[in-house]
């Protein structure tokens, strides 16, 4: 049986209420001696103790953890997101929950209901676009939530995203400027509003150089099963517009997967590349590809910062009814790596 406060207090002594205090480092604003302060630490170090988190966030309000939904771990840019929120986190006095919801939707609400069950004081999440009801409900609750790299337009909840559209305009029009005409776009889960700015940016590029929107230069990849999908996409596009001279990748997965294909096919690219964010990966394979590297210290960073911001504001009014949360709305702007 692990100890408690109990036992420490009766070994030293001391009141349940004393111990809880120096545990929480409250000892000197709660106007404890150091000596005494000093001889509770002592022996909860000697006893191992470990705070009872839920019984602590009956006392305090809170529990100093944070929780964290990601579509994938594997990703190498929601594990890079996943290392600065866990890093800024940790510098804020917060441990971090990681779980993966593989943009299923139900596992998607079965990890928010369990974090919540475990009463971490807030959630960062990339969502899925179906997760809109769970979503819904923790903003009905004032519940501290911050969604990142998606969100919802018709929700009142707080985000960080990039700027896709004027991203995705710029880099495609950097391959127009390359003599570039026929520009294939490779894209998928296009029912995310953050995917439909990045077709937009590529499409405003397009309509400005007057060149027209071809059908035949859109590949949509179902992402279940991308690595084979994706196959069928670009046998299209070359089947139908074999001289295509450009490609612009909506994501890195979907351009490193192209790399594949090309390698496999046996086929030398002659053409244009352009992508949003990179894997180190691309220095070997198209070391000359343009991208539009995503900030991902500033959306960990500021996901907590945040987040954070939410938790002292439900801890300051737990007593207050209709206390309601106000959103903020982050975009941040990608850095752009014209190599080509």
């Amino acid at each position: 049986m692990r100890p408690s406060l109990k036992d420490i207090a009766n070994e030293l002594n001391l009141s349940k209420t004393t111990v809880s205090w120096v545990l929480s480092g409250r000892a000197q604003q709660k106007g404890i001696s150091e000596s005494t302060a000093n001889k509770v630490l002592e022996y909860a170090m000697k006893l191992n103790y470990e705070p009872n988190l839920i019984a602590r966030s009956l006392n305090t309000g809170t529990t100093k953890t944070i929780g964290l939904i990601l579509p994938s771990i594997s990703d190498s840019f929601y594990s890079e997101v996943a290392r600065e929120i866990e890093s800024e986190a940790r510098k804020n006095g917060y441990s971090l929950m990681i779980a993966s919801s593989e943009s299923d939707i139900d596992r998607e609400d079965e990890m928010v209901r369990l974090f919540k069950a475990k009463v971490v004081d807030g959630i960062i999440i990339a969502p899925t676009k179906r997760s809109k009801i769970e979503i819904q409900r923790l903003i009905d609750q004032s519940y501290p939530l911050v969604t990142i790299d998606r969100y919802f337009p018709e929700l009142n909840a707080t985000y960080i995203i990039i700027n896709n559209r004027d991203s995705s305009y710029m880099l495609t029009k950097h391959l127009i400027n390359k003599g570039c005409k026929k520009i294939g776009i490779l894209t998928t889960n296009s029912y995310l509003t953050t995917m439909n700015q990045r077709r937009e940016g590529y499409e405003d590029a397009l309509r400005e150089s007057k060149l027209g929107i071809d059908p035949d230069l859109y590949g949509e990849v179902n992402f279940v099963d991308y690595e084979k999908n994706i196959y069928k996409v670009l046998d299209d596009i070359l089947k139908n517009v074999p001289d295509v001279d450009g490609f612009f990748f909506t994501t890195h997965i979907l351009a490193l997967e192209a790399f594949q294909y090309f390698h496999k096919r046996g086929i030398k690219p002659e053409f244009e590349f352009a992508s949003i964010h990179e894997v180190p990966i691309f220095q070997v394979v198209a070391p000359r590809i343009n991208v539009a590297r995503m900030p991902v210290e500033e959306i960990g960073r500021n996901a907590v910062s945040l987040l954070i911001e939410q938790i002292d504001f439900v801890k300051q009014n737990r007593t207050k009814r209709n206390r309601k949360i106000e959103p903020k709305q982050l975009i941040l702007s990608c850095s752009l790596d014209f190599r080509s």
